[in-house]
């Protein structure tokens, strides 16, 4: 999905919500363990219920990767699912992958190729290991990678909020290096939803860049805080919630009470777009 398209579908739904596909076998509505696949049709149900509410689909690769190839499989049906039915739905696999470029180039096959792998339209990589752990990714056209940038868990503190030599925080040098290996129209960033008041300077550096940004509901982030600092002219935001939406109920209406979560969210969003 290229720039341009992505921003003309945040318009027309008139939201830039996110939806965590972080679907736990062991907090999904009981009553679907009875299913050939719970985890897909639980993915399933909660699609079908908000897709006319967010503008992506974000699944953690974590609560696939721990079930095995039953989880592998849940995954490829999940995206396999969102190609047929909701072709303009934007995926984005958090993998947070990042090795040498030779690994680095077969993580980009695994996960952006629409022939050979699952074709995402975005990953998450960590930038950790430089140029050549990155730019594999950037290879593909119309597919992102979203770098890790400033993230909310408290762990940041530990290297992304140090101070380098020449006065700027690790964070900063990361945006700075990694926005020249691509474009605004390849690379995003990921900047945790509880570390909004460092948006305003964020934006300085990458003022065109989409920012990726977790962290609103369970996890305490203030969705009118990160639009208040990260809001540019493009919208240039993709909010994500998980636990909040995914896990708003526990029973056989669970994707009612999913979508009602999308909805109130949604419709904030709304608001700050109608006054663009």
């Amino acid at each position: 999905m290229t720039k341009d398209e992505l921003i003309s579908e945040i318009r027309r739904k008139q939201s830039f919500l996110c939806i965590g596909l972080d679907s736990d076998i062991e907090k999904i509505p009981v009553h679907l363990l009875k299913s050939d696949d719970p985890v897909f049709e639980f993915n399933k149900q909660i699609i079908d219920a908000t897709s006319h509410l967010c503008i992506a689909y974000k699944p953690n690769l974590a609560f696939y990767e721990s079930q095995g190839i039953k989880g592998w499989q849940s995954l490829s049906k999940t995206i396999d699912y969102l190609r047929n039915n909701y072709p303009e739905i934007f995926t984005i696999a958090d993998a947070k992958r990042g090795d040498i470029g030779n690994t680095s180039l077969q993580y980009a096959k695994a996960f952006l190729d629409d022939k050979k792998g699952f074709g995402f339209d975005a990953i998450t990589v960590a930038p950790y290991m430089g140029s050549d752990s990155v730019k594999p990714f950037l290879q593909y056209a119309g597919k992102w990678a979203i770098v890790l940038a400033l993230t909310s868990n408290k762990g940041a503190e530990d290297f992304q909020l140090q101070i380098l030599e020449n006065n700027r925080k690790l964070f900063e040098e990361v945006l700075r290096t990694t926005a020249s290996w691509g474009s605004n129209d390849n690379t995003m960033f990921v900047v945790g939803a509880t570390q909004a008041p460092m948006l305003a300077e964020i934006r300085k550096i990458i003022p065109d860049h989409f920012l990726l940004v977790p962290g609103i509901g369970a996890q305490g982030g203030s969705l009118a805080e990160v639009i208040r600092y990260g809001l540019n002219s493009d919208v240039g935001l993709i909010i994500n919630a998980s636990r909040s939406i995914i896990y708003a109920s526990d029973n056989e209406g669970f994707a009612d009470e999913a979508r009602k979560e999308a909805e109130e969210i949604q419709q904030e969003m709304k608001t700050f777009i109608d006054k663009m």
